[in-house]
Order: C-alpha cells, then sequence, then structure tokens
C-alpha cells in the first residue's frame, strides 16, 4: 500500500509521499513515489504515485519519453495545470488497458493506479489534482485544500483538523508529516524513507525537498513527540461520570 498527499495553502504547496511498496508482507521493497518536472523559472511540476507498480512506473516512463521527444503535449508544453492532468490520466488509463491485455487469459489482475498532480505555470496560480484510475480527475478547492491517494483514513484526522487556506507552508509540512506518522503506525504497509516537498508559489523551482529515512533523528523525535502529546490531551479530557449516568438511566 501506499500513502500520499499534497496540500494547498495560501502560499504554495506541500506534497508528501511515503516510498513503500510490497507483494506480501514478507517482500518489502523501496520506490520513490514523487516525481519532478518542469523547467525553472517557467514552470514546476510533481507528481505523486499509488496502485499498481508497474502502471505507475509506464506512466512516469512516458512522461519523461515525451519530454525528450519534444512530444505534441508534453509537461514542458501544456498550457495549463488542467491540461496537464487530463495528460496523465490518458497516459495512466492506456497503460491500464496495455497491461490488461498482456495478462493471462480470465486471471484477475489489478493493474489500476491514482495519481495526485500539482504545480506552477508561470502566470497562473498554484494547483493541485487528483487523478482517478478511470482517468478523470478534481482539483483541491478551498474548502478542500488537501489530497490524498492510498492508505488514506488514518491520516486524514489531523489533515481535516488543522489545513485552512491560511495554513503557513511550514506548518502544513507539519502537518503532512504528522498525517504520515499517523499511517505509518496503524499501517506496515506505508513506510519511509519519507519524502516531503515544499514549494512556495510564483518561485518556479523546487529546492525544498526533503527525505526522511527510518533512523532519521527528526522523523524518529516527530513520532515520539506526538505520541505523547495525544496522550497528554486524553489525560487531560473531562471524565464522564458513569455511576451517575446510569443512576439516572435506570430511575428514568
Amino acid at each position: 500500500m501506499t500513502y500520499c498527499l499534497a496540500i494547498k495553502v495560501r502560499n504554495g504547496l506541500v506534497f508528501g509521499s511515503d516510498s513503500r511498496s510490497h507483494a506480501g508482507m514478507d517482500h518489502l521493497s523501496v520506490y520513490s513515489k514523487m516525481f519532478t518536472f518542469g523547467i525553472e523559472g517557467q514552470r514546476v511540476f510533481a507528481v505523486l504515485a499509488s496502485g499498481n507498480l508497474a502502471t505507475t512506473q509506464a506512466v512516469i516512463s512516458q512522461i519523461e519519453v515525451d519530454i525528450n521527444r519534444n512530444a505534441a503535449t508534453n509537461l514542458h508544453a501544456v498550457e495549463s495545470t488542467t491540461e496537464a492532468a487530463e495528460y496523465i490520466g490518458g497516459l495512466s488509463l492506456a497503460q491500464q488497458k496495455k497491461h490488461r491485455s498482456d495478462a493471462p487469459t480470465g486471471e484477475k489482475f489489478d493493474n489500476s493506479a491514482s495519481f495526485i498532480f500539482g504545480g506552477q505555470i508561470a502566470g497562473r496560480k498554484p494547483r493541485i489534482f487528483l487523478i482517478y484510475p478511470e482517468g478523470n480527475f478534481i482539483a483541491a478547492t478551498t474548502g478542500t485544500p488537501y489530497l490524498q491517494i492510498g492508505e488514506m483514513k488514518y491520516g486524514k484526522p489531523v489533515l481535516d483538523r488543522i489545513i485552512t487556506q491560511e495554513t503557513g507552508l511550514e506548518e502544513a509540512a507539519l502537518t503532512a508529516m504528522v498525517s504520515m506518522d499517523s499511517t505509518m503506525r496503524s499501517n506496515a504497509t506505508v513506510g519511509p524513507p519519507i519524502e516531503v516537498l515544499i514549494y512556495a508559489k510564483e518561485r518556479l523551482k523546487f529546492d525544498r525537498h526533503f527525505i526522511f529515512n527510518e533512523d532519521n533523528p527528526y522523523l524518529m523525535e516527530l513520532k515520539s513527540a506526538w505520541d505523547q502529546k495525544i496522550k497528554e490531551a486524553f489525560s487531560e479530557l473531562t471524565r464522564f461520570n458513569w455511576q451517575r449516568a446510569e443512576a439516572q438511566a435506570n430511575h428514568g
């Protein structure tokens, strides 16, 4: 399983991803799921991938091929991020169709893939999109300023509680890290290295890309501190008087 997320706030974008891939719990591998493209000063894009590894790798490879060949449609030539999201959705559909035709007849084969795509083209606003296996996509909005793919349920509560359009970039990155830690704690198929990319709008280059290995001191400190703060907050919650409630119910 995979967990990737992207956050859009007023001052820019934050992307986060784990790097664990598996074919059963006894066979764990490490693959980066975060890929960057663009021309510094003109356009910058990040792609996060979840799902069938053969499909996601084929899509990323085709993006690179199209750029190198200066294809009619490629990430260096699209005029908008919406056009780019549509392009990636089309590549994903094509690869899924190809892999289905390659599978043995009658064999069940899940080759689906999802992507988060985001970035900025000079003169336009930064945006993030969630691209579904079917090739269609949605964009983050003011009311929903973050997007997730993969094993998303464990990391969602902290995003709901913290992230707004006014959240600062560093705070958004910290929230992404906590969201990732919560997911790793509850699902062993999500794991480090953890990648975090912070993009300040209008900068038009990626120069804050961080990779946290399992033994990274900050990652270990964050995990310990978050665990402790949750326990402290729980201990301070107002206790419910169970005996009084039970007595009132019995006399009701």
